[in-house]
């Protein structure tokens, strides 16, 4: 880790929105450091940018997301997403991405990096696309029926669409 983030718990501030956000941290989970302090700051920036677009996309669901003081992302390996999901969810298989309504988003970096690989797209936008789905299920989305899932995937890539630059790098490792 870079002295900058020495801290394994990234926090930012909201921007100026019209409407407070909780506080939003960023933590990896892997001991040697599954992503680098670049990465983590581009991902703050993406949400930064996603925010006004997740508040203007809420579910059909009670939005538990504004009533929140804070939602800690934490990104993990598949070893311990699987170990989480088996637990809480009774299905011990990576997974991608796991929410749960008190504020917490779990995010598999492996399973984002195998993902972005089959699909020839780079790591972060894969990864910010996780944590997006994650912030709309904290704002009344749902994924557990076909017509919600799709309502639900079309609201996440339109956003992921409308904050990634196409210019950026493809930060692919």
């Amino acid at each position: 880790m870079s002295p900058a983030s020495e801290s394994p718990f990234e926090e930012w501030s909201p921007l100026s929105d019209s409407q407070e956000r909780p506080e939003l941290s960023l933590h990896d989970h892997g001991e040697n450091g599954l992503t680098e302090a670049s990465d983590l700051d581009v991902l703050r920036q993406l949400l930064d940018a996603a925010w006004p677009h997740i508040l203007a996309a809420p579910g059909d669901a009670p939005t538990v997301l504004l009533a929140l003081p804070e939602v800690e992302i934490s990104l993990m390996d598949d070893a311990a997403i699987t170990a989480i999901h088996g637990e809480f969810l009774q299905d011990p298989t990576p997974t991608d991405v796991i929410t749960f309504h008190h504020g917490e988003i779990l995010v598999s970096v492996e399973t984002a990096a195998r993902e972005a690989a089959a699909r020839q797209a780079p790591f972060l936008r894969e990864t910010a696309l996780y944590i997006i789905h994650g912030l709309l299920h904290l704002h009344g989305h749902t994924d557990a029926e076909p017509d919600a899932r799709t309502f639900m995937h079309a609201a996440q890539d339109r956003i992921l669409d409308t904050v990634w630059p196409p210019a950026w790098p493809t930060w692919n490792h």
